[in-house]
């Protein structure tokens, strides 16, 4: 069965419990699921029922919720076709890395299969989003980057940047306005005291720093590299 069969509820369920467990090892609670795909969590109770009686979620009440080894197959197919709706809406039709995922969001309910695997032909099967996220391919696999998030990393490092969440559009604004983007290479440095920021210094840039809080650096994750 296509996960095209699938209600556009099931749809966004199976997506959000692969995207709360892909860069965190925290266990996904009904709690933090609803919060994701924004409705109340009773909502949410009703539909992890249904999906656990249909062999999608394994659910114990008051635990964690995981995907079954069929719900896996359905969340990455959803993964996919969102990845690649909005590699396909930067790379060919012009939107900013900001403008894309809501559109995304609507678009990965509409589309067929067929026209999935026509984009990523078209693409020539990209392994990664314009956030940096990675693309599962057809068959499922998928290559996540070794990264760890810039919070952990030390001062005085050297980075590339892997990953910038798109849970925010207004910080991806900001973070384009300073040239910063999946593949930049920066160094960092301690920020002012009591501020809980770092600095970073851009390469190739103008040697001005770029103070980030807590907020942006967490939504980074980088790859530590050794001085150029």
């Amino acid at each position: 069965m296509s996960v095209t069969e699938l209600s556009d509820s099931a749809q966004n369920y199976l997506k959000a419990l692969w995207s709360l467990g892909e860069w965190s090892d925290a266990p996904v609670t009904t709690t933090a699921l609803a919060q994701k795909v924004g409705v109340r969590q009773s909502t949410t109770s009703d539909a992890i029922r249904k999906l656990s009686d249909e062999g999608l979620v394994a659910h114990t009440p008051y635990g964690s919720i995981a995907l079954t080894a069929q719900g896996r197959v359905y969340a990455l197919a959803m993964v996919r076709r969102h990845r690649l709706i909005e590699t396909f809406l930067v790379e060919v039709l012009g939107y900013t890395w900001d403008q894309v995922h809501n559109e995304a969001e609507t678009l990965e309910h509409a589309v067929s299969d067929f026209m999935v695997d026509r984009i990523a032909e078209h693409l020539d099967h990209p392994d990664r989003d314009p956030h940096g996220d990675p693309i599962p391919a057809a068959d499922g696999t998928i290559d996540r980057p070794a990264a760890i998030p810039l919070t952990h990393v030390g001062t005085g490092s050297r980075v590339r940047v892997e990953r910038i969440s798109d849970s925010d559009p207004n910080l991806l604004q900001f973070l384009a306005e300073y040239g910063i983007h999946v593949g930049s290479y920066f160094s960092t440095e301690t920020g002012p005291p009591f501020s809980d920021s770092i600095v970073i210094h851009l390469e190739g840039g103008n040697g001005a720093g770029v103070t980030l809080g807590r907020t942006a650096s967490d939504a980074m994750w980088v790859s530590p590299c050794s001085a150029a």
